[in-house]
């Protein structure tokens, strides 16, 4: 059984790297010395570097998007409530990563851009098929009208995640709102339900 001490010392080792190296000229056996193990170590528990930073953005942005997992699956609550939930958590785990990132000063506009990538692609894959559910949910209720939910689900996380990460195309507050704002007429256009039944929203 894995030694989840190890695990985290190893992804403790690469976040202190990240903050004081590029991402390409940081190497397994520099990691491995700062975590104080090992190299062969490191191949028991990754299997290459850039699964060690898979799980590094992982654990770094895993509490927001579990907590609204967790809350999704409560069918008792409405849909559009739950995809609040959601969208609330994509807002807090990206506050959470460029807090975390944009403050590194000695971090370059490539690994920033790198790291973003890998973010973006953990937050959408991590929410996809928990918004698909309560998408389809809600077609079943009767309260959404719509025929692919899983492409509603994989557009509207692309949009929102991207929006709030801010890095490809940079907003201002008001721009970002307007867009956001913009998403939710269309997805209350496209579902067929009440104007304003999104209106609540927040993103802000």
């Amino acid at each position: 059984m894995p030694d989840m001490k190890k695990y985290d010392l190893i992804l403790d080792a690469l976040q202190q790297l990240l903050e004081e190296r590029k991402i390409q000229n940081i190497s397994v056996s520099e990691i491995a010395q700062k975590a104080g193990i090992g190299k062969g170590s490191i191949y028991y528990y990754f299997p290459s570097k850039e699964a060690i930073l898979d799980a590094l953005i992982q654990r770094s942005y895993e509490k927001p998007l579990q907590t609204a997992k967790a809350l999704a699956v409560q069918t008792d609550i409405a849909p559009f409530t739950r995809m609040a939930m959601l969208f609330q958590a994509c807002r807090n785990s990206s506050a959470a990563f460029l807090s975390q990132n944009g403050s590194a000063s000695d971090t370059s506009a490539q690994d920033l851009a790198f790291l973003h990538q890998k973010y973006l692609k953990h937050v959408i894959s991590e929410l996809k098929p928990e918004l698909t559910e309560i998408i389809k949910q809600g077609i079943a209720r009767g309260e959404i009208h719509f025929d692919y939910p899983a492409a509603l689900a994989e557009i509207v996380l692309i949009v929102i995640a991207v929006k709030l990460d801010n890095s490809l195309i940079p907003s201002t507050p008001e721009e970002m709102e307007d867009t956001l704002k913009g998403l939710i007429s269309l997805l209350e256009r496209g579902t067929d339900v009440t104007p304003g039944s999104l209106s609540y929203l927040s993103f802000f």
